[in-house]
């Protein structure tokens, strides 16, 4: 039945593009339509070998505890996205929050006694230039401002070790990405070492391909590739690595495609199409926008140098990656093709009537 409809639909796409050439349908009509068109030349385009890849994460990593302390919110669980940063573990923090207080007393205290030591020792000073004290009076002014320096210094050590402790107690997402594996569950006394959760991130993946022995010599020739995304997105990839021996088994080299960093709205383990660059061709191609796509039929509309609209039955190659169609027959380079096909179609249907 499919195969009745298709011969059908050429039957009639021919009959439309015969009927535009034939002299007793052609209008006399020979004036400029006005149609945006685009004269079409042979480009460079690159000669690719398409295979199957998986997705998989480039960063996988398991975080763990660096205090010793009870669980008091663990917001997400396996399978839950996190954005980086956000709060994933946070630990009973009373101890550390003492230990920040201590601190910053201690500190405080410092401070005032470095105020009290600076005016005696600028004091100390005039009162040795007026000779009205002894050199030793002036040295030990000096050694007790300079202690108690020495004491602030020590106290701000106290006060940054404190805000680390205290850090500490609040674990946040080294990456976005999805949690896979939970080790601790709330109100748990974790150790200092425990893991806590593992994760992988979204924003740094890479397609594996086993590549043939047979093929292996042009790409590693090249090292360019892309990867095409379930919903047709094409990515450039940032780099390829391909294995420097073959597999035992399959005589496959696996090779890594890196996508580029970001979130593409993929997971590991989803099916990719890797592209994979082998040289370069010269071939048409035209504005995928410029396509008729009629059952099972592909035309465009070729606007002649006497102004003559053509709807012309092409064979179309695959989509390239900046929007064009590629276009193995039925088109010759220097020929004009209509950018719009509705208002080419309107066109032809105007001049027919005629």
């Amino acid at each position: 039945m499919k195969r009745w409809i298709a011969l059908i639909a050429v039957s009639l796409f021919l009959g439309a593009c015969s009927d535009s050439d034939s002299p007793a349908t052609a209008s006399p009509d020979r004036s400029d339509p006005g149609l945006d068109t685009q004269r079409i030349e042979p480009v460079s385009v690159a000669e690719e070998t398409r295979l199957d890849g998986v997705l998989e994460a480039v960063h996988r990593s398991t975080v763990s505890s660096e205090v010793s302390a009870r669980v008091m919110e663990l917001p997400f669980d396996v399978d839950d996205y996190v954005e980086k940063g956000e709060v994933i573990v946070r630990f009973r923090d009373a101890d550390q929050q003492a230990q920040m207080a201590t601190a910053q007393a201690t500190l405080q205290e410092a401070r005032a006694q470095l105020t009290e030591a600076r005016q005696s020792y600028e004091r100390g000073q005039e009162l040795f230039e007026r000779e009205l004290i002894a050199r030793a009076e002036l040295d030990r002014l000096t050694s007790t401002f300079e202690s108690t320096q020495a004491r602030v210094s020590a106290a701000e050590a106290g006060v940054r070790a404190a805000q680390e402790n205290l850090e500490r107690t609040v674990v946040r997402a080294p990456y976005s990405g999805i949690v896979e594996e939970r080790h601790i569950e709330l109100g748990e006394t974790a150790g200092a070492g425990q893991p806590l959760l593992t994760g992988l991130s979204l924003e740094h993946l890479r397609a594996v391909v086993e590549v043939p022995q047979s093929l292996v010599g042009p790409l590693r020739e090249h090292g360019e590739a892309r990867v095409v995304l379930p919903d047709g997105t094409s990515l450039a990839a940032t780099e390829v690595r391909i294995s420097p021996a073959a597999s035992e088994g399959s005589h496959t080299f696996r090779t890594r495609v890196t996508l580029p960093e970001g979130d593409h709205q993929v997971f590991p383990g989803t099916l990719v199409k890797v592209a994979f660059k082998r040289g370069e061709q010269d071939l048409l191609r035209v504005p995928a926008s410029a396509v008729v796509q009629r059952s099972e039929v592909t035309g465009l509309y070729v606007v002649h140098p006497d102004h003559r609209i053509e709807l012309r039955q092409v064979r179309a190659g695959e989509l390239t990656p900046d929007g064009h169609r590629v276009i193995l027959s039925g088109l010759a380079a220097g020929e004009r093709v209509a950018l719009d096909p509705i208002a080419a179609g309107i066109a032809l249907k105007e001049r027919q009537a005629q």
